[in-house]
């Protein structure tokens, strides 16, 4: 049966969708560039929101003030700032940002708005500084370009897409979305921020589940590094101007755009310069698929194999007998996408199939198959190689 819906790439990002304006400026936290570093979404209508957010203890100061709100909240509008995460800062961590909202309402009426921040932990916001860069503020912009790069940290280039979903009646609606991440990734509410926005007519109940759900298929599934953030978050607004809804076909451009910006982080890891889908199939059951899944997409010994594209698969049937599922030396069979490297009618690699093996792994994407041979579970997480670039980025991220 064909779908009774189109989903079209369109330009424009967020200003693309109805009731939403965009920008950003430069309050100089990211000193020597004319890039910016505060970034807003704002809605004419107030918008229902949807949000899951990092599982780290010591979440930060702009998730507390979030939850602050409670339940059923709705908005208009959200702050972001690079450059400082205004993580592990107490309480004052929170009054700062109720002092620059304080201050925002002297250039532009908002409702309960939002703020998310990235970058150092430990570190108070430089308020002053936020709130001279307000008043300049165009509250009226469409530039979802310079959102979208005014909140990249070690990002090497902008995470953004957005679409128009055409139904068969003739009715349509826009989703759009920014995102930023590339270090510190870790497939537990992935290390990073993305803002989703919508004027399709969701129904608000249903909006955290479609999240969740698709964050479970993608931004959670990924890693670059195997650590979480304090300041992970994504969110979901939605102002309904359009005021047309389909629930298949608004959950499928919901979960694609989700999948399609995950990949977007994985290739643009600190360094990295392939990614890879770690596919395990025949565990005992989809939980124990998933715990090796993401062993392996977290191991450092095999983001360095992938690195040197050496097809060591050594490194994979250790990771895989030491994460603590069911498993047998003699049940199990290692593919580089098509080819077998390991199983027990093959248990060395023959020079024909080391070379065959060592041209997969130079690409820049490609599928590593683990069959446990124990059941039907299965799950994939998706990593990336871990190269010099990712020490030498990270060794000088303070400089």
């Amino acid at each position: 049966m064909e779908a009774s819906y189109t989903i079209e790439a369109i330009e424009g990002g967020i200003g693309a969708v109805g009731g939403f304006y965009c920008g950003a400026t430069n309050v100089g936290l990211r000193e020597g560039s004319e890039q910016g570093d505060v970034a807003y979404i704002r809605s004419e209508i107030p918008c229902d929101v949807a949000a899951i957010f990092t599982q780290n203890r010591f979440a930060a100061a702009p998730i507390k003030h979030f939850r602050r709100y409670g339940k059923g909240f709705q908005t208009d509008f959200v702050l972001i700032n690079a450059k400082n995460a205004n993580a592990m800062t107490g309480e004052k961590g929170v009054e700062d940002i109720d002092a620059i909202f304080e201050a925002l309402e002297r250039y532009t009426d908002t409702l309960n708005p939002i703020m998310s921040s990235t970058g150092v932990i430990g570190y108070r916001l430089p308020v002053e500084r936020i709130v001279s860069g307000l008043e300049p503020l165009d509250f009226f912009a469409k530039d979802a370009d310079a959102a979208a790069k005014a909140t990249m940290t070690t990002d090497s280039f902008k995470k953004e897409l957005a679409y128009e979903v055409r139904l068969e009646n003739g009715e349509s609606f826009r989703i759009a979305a920014i995102a930023k991440g590339a270090g510190m990734i870790n497939p537990q509410m992935a290390t990073m921020l993305c803002f989703i926005v919508t004027d399709a007519d969701v129904p608000s109940e249903a909006m955290r589940a479609m999240l969740q759900e698709g964050a479970e298929q993608s931004f959670n599934r990924i890693s670059v590094d195997g650590d979480m953030s304090t300041n992970d978050t994504v969110m979901l607004l939605c102002n309904r101007e359009s005021g047309n809804y389909h629930e298949a076909a608004f959950k499928e451009a919901l979960h694609r755009m989700m999948f399609e910006l995950a990949m977007m982080i994985l290739r643009d890891g600190e360094g990295a310069s392939k990614t890879v889908a770690f596919h395990v199939k025949g565990a005992a059951d989809d939980q124990e698929a998933r715990i090796a899944a993401e062993a392996l997409s977290n191991s450092l010994l095999v983001k360095t194999a992938l690195f040197g594209e050496d097809p060591n698969w050594g490194r994979i049937a250790s990771t895989i007998g030491a994460c603590g599922v069911a498993c047998d030396e003699e049940r199990l069979s290692i593919y580089y996408d098509d080819l077998v490297v390991y199983d027990k009618a093959h248990p060395e690699l023959d020079a024909a199939r080391e070379a065959q093996a060592h041209e997969i792994m130079k690409q820049s994407h490609f599928t590593i198959t683990c069959d446990l041979g124990m059941g039907e579970g299965s799950y994939t997480a998706y990593g990336c190689d871990l190269s010099y670039d990712y020490v030498k980025i990270n060794a000088e991220y303070r400089t």
